[in-house]
């Protein structure tokens, strides 16, 4: 199998498929010999399901030899996160210890319309537990590095979906997003990650089904291009009767959005969103790579948004938030004899720690006082849109962090001498999930040491096929497929033995 497969689109490995070019057990035995390569020094996958996705493969096989019909992913290899992201009957560690062996009850819905599509599901990728910060690392498994550097975080809390893709262990993976977990990791890893609207991609949550919205809660692609992700998105989006907030299936065409021309588009540019203290780095790349829309015949102005709130306030909304949503989990987890605030304490980082107890101990005053100000939030990024179609931002406010080596990695303390919440506060993206509209991170360009930066581009809610289409337009100006070319060579160089630690479970 030829090297370059490893970067191949999937959608041209669906294809190959299709025309019998290619064989499902040629590219999972590809792509898992790639991983057995490679992962090491990554540790993007923690968990593997060789022996079932090989008979998977040999069944898609067998489908395309009898001219049966074909899903849009029939027998393209990836990855789903280790969060909320279930396969029934298969391990779902949460990223923690307590959980190490625990036994997904259902599937998510997104992963059952993965398989439905025809893709075989290779295994799962590290996150930090229950995705409660923006960075990859954790008490079980250990940090994720991009794949740029080694020893240089992922990001969160997809960070080891976004650095198998990148790394090209995997065509494309699934991650989600309640504060901007797809987006925060696609720009420390250099890969396309697309935050759909809410709603536009189900997701069924039991035993409350209303869990979704304080922050907004997501799941969708992290890709290596804009066109893959329009057909991760093609197959995860669509009403679903048991998700109260399930909108109407989109019209739209996906795929088609990604031919669209820019020309006349006015895009709204916020280096900072009036309040984030930006790197100086991080600035100038950005600040460049925006320039990228007017080469596609679009018109770009920079605007001040009318935010007042300091970034750090904004960041323990989001935190209280979170522990609304983490609180009533963990006490369901302690009637099933899990009881993470007393045995199992010590198995959880104290920045989670905080997350729940914020939940146990909040009020109903406080949750109306902090969405009062997620509602400015909303009407600043609604006033964007009277009169432009995307506002685009910085995606992160700081490079890489360095990974630690006690499994509590977290972002930056400070940035330009301004203080930062370590769990969130340096990623502009959770501002999206008090809003809930379609978002993207597309690769601006790389730092003096070689290292990935993100642009964030925001659409109108419910315009996902606006923000393909601005985020394909830039990519055929600014393409960054050349920055992949000599990862490989970088992470070979950096590879040691097997941690016992880091060793990937082969678990169902």
């Amino acid at each position: 199998m030829p090297n370059e497969l490893a970067y191949t689109p999937a959608t041209e490995i669906a294809s190959r498929i299709r025309r019998r070019d290619l064989s499902p057990v040629e590219a999972v035995d590809y792509f898992f010999d790639r991983i057995e390569k490679l992962n090491s020094p990554l540790n993007a996958f923690i968990i593997f399901w060789h022996e079932d996705a090989r008979k998977r493969a040999k069944k898609a096989e067998q489908d395309v030899m009898n001219g049966k019909e074909l899903g849009p992913l029939h027998g393209v290899p990836m990855a789903i996160k280790d969060l909320f992201d279930f396969r029934k009957g298969f391990i779902n560690t949460f990223g923690a210890k307590p959980f190490a062996n625990f036994v997904a009850p259902v599937s998510a819905a997104y992963v059952e319309r993965f398989e439905e599509a025809g893709a075989i599901i290779l295994g799962k990728t590290n996150s930090p537990e229950f995705g409660h910060k923006g960075v990859t690392d954790n008490l079980l498994f250990g940090p994720t590095s991009t794949p740029f550097k080694i020893g240089k975080n992922a990001g969160g809390s997809s960070g080891g979906s976004a650095s198998a893709v990148a790394a090209g262990l995997i065509p494309f993976a699934q991650g989600s997003d309640g504060g901007g977990s797809i987006r925060i990791p696609s720009a420390w890893c250099g890969t396309y990650g697309f935050k759909a609207s809410f709603g536009r991609v189900p997701n069924v949550m039991r035993p409350n089904a209303f869990g979704s919205h304080t922050p907004y809660v997501h799941a969708g692609p992290i890709t290596r291009n804009v066109e893959d992700a329009a057909l991760m998105l093609s197959v995860m989006t669509g009403n679903h009767e048991r998700d109260p907030f399930s909108i109407p299936d989109d019209p739209a065409d996906y795929m088609a959005a990604t031919k669209r021309s820019m020309k006349g588009m006015r895009i709204a540019y916020s280096p900072d969103w009036d309040i984030w203290p930006v790197d100086s780095e991080v600035a100038k790349i950005v600040a460049k790579a925006v320039q990228g829309f007017k080469d596609a015949g679009a018109k770009v102005e920079e605007v001040k948004l009318g935010i007042t709130h300091d970034q750090y306030e904004l960041a323990q909304i989001w935190r209280r938030q979170g522990g609304a949503l983490y609180a009533p989990m963990v006490l369901g987890f302690k009637e099933q004899g899990i009881d993470l605030m007393g045995k199992h304490k010590k198995d959880i980082p104290p920045d989670m720690l905080n997350f729940i107890e914020l939940g146990l101990k909040g009020t109903a005053l406080q949750q109306a006082a902090d969405s009062a100000i997620r509602s400015e939030i909303f009407d600043a990024v609604q006033n964007v849109f009277e009169k432009y179609d995307f506002l685009v931002t910085p995606t992160l406010a700081a490079m890489p962090v360095d990974n630690a080596t006690n499994g509590i990695t977290l972002g930056p303390a400070t940035i330009n001498g301004v203080k930062m919440d370590r769990c969130i506060g340096w990623c502009m993206t959770f501002l999206i999930n008090f809003t809930g509209h379609p978002a993207a991170s597309i690769p601006a360009g790389l730092s003096k040491d070689g290292l990935p930066v993100g642009m964030q581009i925001i659409g109108r809610r419910y315009d996902d096929a606006g923000v393909l289409a601005a985020s394909a337009a830039f990519e055929r100006v600014r393409p960054w497929m050349h920055t992949y070319v000599n990862l490989e060579k970088s992470i070979l160089a950096a590879s040691k033995p097997k941690s016992a630690k880091a060793k990937p479970k082969a678990k169902k």
